[in-house]
């Protein structure tokens, strides 16, 4: 019986260090994935212009314009209270572009547009729902 209580001994000092083994190694591979901290690269900054957008007249008016948004998308003021100026950051590649619509009471009213301080474009919307729009290319980023 003796021989045998040391067999056992030793199997199970096999068996424990087996276990501890895989142990670590799941432990090992945990760690890894929760203590990595290693930065994810950032995508490359979009290159940007100075875009000022204007709206004078009679409001209130609905004003439609691109800012810094890489997908292209508008942001929108309703009933803006004229006169009404901003200056944004526009992506190269992104055409800048306001668009103005009045009101059912109407009146008249016009967008301007400058990029990088120059201007670029004027429009006027006139009457009942009158419409207008600016636009302009952005030149490239070292002129």
């Amino acid at each position: 019986m003796n021989e045998s209580t040391e067999q056992g001994a030793g199997g199970g000092r096999a068996g424990a260090a087996i276990a501890a083994v895989l142990l670590l190694a799941c432990g090992g591979l945990v760690g890894y994935g929760v203590l990595d901290t290693e930065e994810k690269p950032k995508p490359p900054a979009v290159p940007t212009a100075a875009v000022t957008y204007e709206v004078t007249g009679e409001g209130p008016v609905e004003i439609s314009y691109l800012a810094r948004s890489e997908d292209g998308t508008a942001t929108v003021v309703r009933d803006a209270e004229l006169p009404w100026k901003k200056t944004v950051q526009v992506p190269l590649g992104k055409p800048p572009t306001i668009a103005i619509v009045l009101g059912e009471k109407g009146g008249q009213a016009a967008c301007t547009l400058a990029i990088r301080g120059e201007h670029v474009q004027r429009a006027t919307a006139m009457g009942e729902f009158g419409r207008a729009t600016c636009a302009g290319e952005l030149p490239a980023a070292d002129n």
